[in-house]
């Protein structure tokens, strides 16, 4: 029987101890928190999205996923939770909750059925160190303990929300082995820009220089902006960089002016009421050096409304950065998946030795899809482990 350890308890090392223990291995969680799971408790603002119904290879930053997502799609996410007991409930945008619309009810089944199959769980096991013992290895812990695995599957996350224990412990693990480690950096993670306005929400577009986009509503906050399009691009931001905002991306340029050209006289202070919330209105009345408010809007030139209506369809906000790991919900970046066999996840330079989840050097939109990737990956190195 294969003794197949799993360095890491949350959705992607449980998915794999599941997979790996249904396939008759003898299976060993490590988990470096006194609990598993604790980071997944606090996934969808803890009602834990987690799938897509619309998720495909081409929603994350590299094919590599293709082979696995192709074995292990939303429809066999959605059906494995199914069997544990779990009644899925579609939201906008393709989201899938648990019914309960509660994380700790994904949780519960996960660790419900590992522990029906017999999979052990070894807490506040903070694992630092690998060597070959035989055909198989040696796994120490901070405290020098020691565990013995034929097989071992990294799935220990990266380093977005430490708090929850997932704060890069293991890459310098990997790289003992001779795993390379790409450029990392937070993701789905709010926009820090010189100019902000607290508590307002805005449907609109959010845009780069180059091209890339995402829209849904966003939250401007007194540190900048963040909301599911500010997440989805923020992996693509540095500090300096210009991120513009259309405000009404339902109507073209002209079309926003016509609607200016149309306003019934009054105070610029309640000039765009209606249109766009009262106070982000002001800051962008402002923005546009159109000043004081006092005056009436019959007193605009016709430059400075078209200034006005090209400021609402494209309205740049300079980046000073964005927030620390502690607010990220995904790591750009970490193994490099060159060193890794896609259709198996076990590593190209260690034999029986594989990778899942975040880890590697894959993520993808805000919305389910990083979740889906967990499970997907997870499920399938277990069954690779505990066939092979």
């Amino acid at each position: 029987m294969n003794k197949i350890v799993i360095i890491g308890g949350g959705a992607s090392g449980l998915a794999a101890a599941i997979s790996a223990a249904r396939c008759g291995a003898f299976v060993t969680i490590s988990e470096k928190n006194d609990r598993v799971g604790k980071k997944l408790l606090s996934t969808g603002n803890g009602r834990c999205n987690f799938t897509n119904i619309n998720a495909s290879f081409k929603d994350y930053n590299t094919d590599f996923v293709r082979p696995v997502m192709d074995r292990f799609p939303p429809e066999r996410t959605i059906d494995f939770f199914k069997g544990l007991g779990v009644i899925p409930k579609i939201e906008a945008e393709g989201r899938v909750y648990p019914n309960s619309c509660q994380a700790s009810a994904v949780l519960d089944v996960l660790r419900l059925e590992a522990d029906r199959l017999g999979v052990f769980v070894k807490t506040e096991f903070d694992a630092v160190r690998v060597q070959k013992k035989g055909n198989g290895f040696e796994i120490f812990s901070r405290k020098n303990e020691k565990i013995y695995a034929d097989k071992i599957i990294f799935a220990a996350g990266g380093k977005a929300a430490p708090k929850t224990g997932s704060n890069g412990s293991v890459y310098p693990l990997l790289e003992s082995l001779g795993h390379r480690i790409t450029l990392i950096k937070p993701s789905l993670v709010q926009i820090k820009t010189e100019k902000s306005i607290g508590g307002v929400r805005q449907y609109g577009r959010v845009f780069l220089s180059d091209g890339k986009e995402r829209t849904g509503e966003i939250q401007f906050n007194n540190y900048g902006i963040s909301g599911i399009p500010v997440f989805g691009l923020s992996k693509y931001i540095s500090a300096a960089d210009m991120v513009y905002i259309d405000l009404l991306p339902d109507y073209t340029e002209k079309e926003v002016l016509e609607i200016l050209q149309a306003r019934p006289v009054q105070m610029l202070e309640t000039y765009l009421v209606g249109i766009l919330n009262k106070n982000l209105a002001h800051l962008l009345l402002k923005d546009c050096k159109i000043v004081p408010l006092s005056r009436r809007s019959d007193s605009l030139s016709e430059s400075e409304i078209r200034k006005i209506a090209a400021k609402i369809k494209c309205w740049g906000f300079t980046v000073t950065g964005v927030m620390s790991w502690d607010n990220a919900q995904v790591t750009s970046g970490g193994v490099c998946t060159d060193d890794i066999n896609p259709e198996t996840l076990e590593s190209k330079l260690v034999k029986n030795v594989y990778i899942t989840g975040e880890l590697l050097d894959v993520d993808g939109d805000c919305g389910g899809y990083n979740l889906q990737w967990a499970w997907a990956s997870g499920y399938v190195a277990g069954k690779e482990a505990a066939n092979v």
